[in-house]
């Protein structure tokens, strides 16, 4: 049986609120969108097809105040099991990432097999209290550092991987528009020349992905337009799974687990499950009180609470809040 896939389902949820925090990340958590990006912003990958790359993720990805779906742990296409978002340095303070998780890029010549850590951070505007690329500089240098005891131990500084943090800036202003910079770690030879390998210094790249949805550069078929079109506030979920299939070759159905819908507004189909389950459990306040019961049993499922935490809640029992998660 065909069902629709975990970013198919993600941009139900998010409808016009594909900007919002908590949809933002869910949508770019997806193994589909994460191959995508880094086919279209990391030098490694511009030779692959988004297929291989997807392959070569690892399967855990680590997604900010994201939970599973309740039952679903097993299923690969949304296990949750990679780089903890949060690192905790003592006497340097705890950075919570957006997204976080680990890539591999084989090597067509040789055996090696190159590892890539990899950080995603959204932000809605471009322009904040700091400059983007110094916080990515941060954010990039944390995750070196936290390398010790993990990727290599002691002395054995040549087994450090390299980092990517991409930074996705959405609503650009027009002076920007649709644009993409990249920082990195080079070599500039002053006085004769040292010879070294690139992979010995190539350790850090902040990647910088300004969008503009008005703006026409560089849009269709390539990373801007695939982005552009995930990201749009404005354009109807119907017309972003179409191009989305037609252009970029996202996969919206096959044999899989069906995701939890986590809507976050009050959309027809809402309406008509949370009728369905309200005549189902009998609620003497009506049909209206039962879809308001739906809604708020689905924010707290959204929010990562348990089955208890939320029976609680809402004042109703774990069997009720298991018969309106349930599909």
């Amino acid at each position: 049986m065909k069902r629709r896939t975990w970013i198919a389902e993600t941009l139900d949820d998010a409808g016009a609120k594909a900007q919002y925090d908590g949809h933002v990340k869910r949508i770019l958590g997806s193994r589909q969108v994460l191959a995508r990006i880094l086919k279209g912003a990391v030098a490694e990958y511009k030779d692959y097809s988004p297929e291989e790359i997807e392959a070569w993720i690892e399967p855990g990805i680590e997604i900010a105040n994201t939970s599973l779906r309740p039952g679903e742990k097993e299923n690969k296409m949304l296990l949750i099991t990679g780089d903890n978002t949060e690192s905790k340095v003592p006497g340097e303070g705890t950075v919570t990432y957006d997204i976080r998780f680990r890539a591999y890029v084989p090597k067509r010549r040789r055996a090696e097999t190159v590892k890539l850590l990899v950080n995603i951070e959204a932000q809605k505007k471009f322009y904040q209290k700091y400059r983007i690329v110094t916080r990515g500089i941060f954010y990039g240098a944390r995750m070196l550092s936290e390398q010790l005891d993990r990727e290599f131990t002691d002395a054995e500084y040549d087994d450090l991987k390299k980092v990517c943090s991409i930074w996705i800036c959405m609503n650009a202003p027009a002076h920007i528009g649709n644009a993409m910079t990249e920082y990195r770690i080079s070599r500039r030879n002053i006085l004769g020349r040292i010879p070294e390998r690139k992979a010995s210094y190539d350790k850090l790249s902040v990647i910088i992905i300004c969008l503009n949805e008005k703006d026409d550069k560089n849009q269709r078929g390539g990373l801007h337009g695939f982005l552009n079109t995930l990201l749009s506030p404005s354009m109807s979920v119907t017309e972003k799974e179409e191009i989305l299939a037609r252009d970029y070759g996202i996969v919206m159905e096959q044999e899989m687990g069906e995701e939890l819908r986590q809507m976050c507004n009050l959309s027809e189909a809402i309406e008509e499950k949370g009728i369905e389950k309200g005549i189902e459990k009998g609620i003497e306040e009506g049909i209206e009180k039962g879809i308001n019961l739906t809604k708020k049993v689905l924010r707290y499922v959204r929010e990562g609470r348990n089955n208890e935490e939320i029976a609680e809640l809402c004042g109703i029992t774990i069997e009720q809040v298991h018969e309106i998660t349930e599909d």
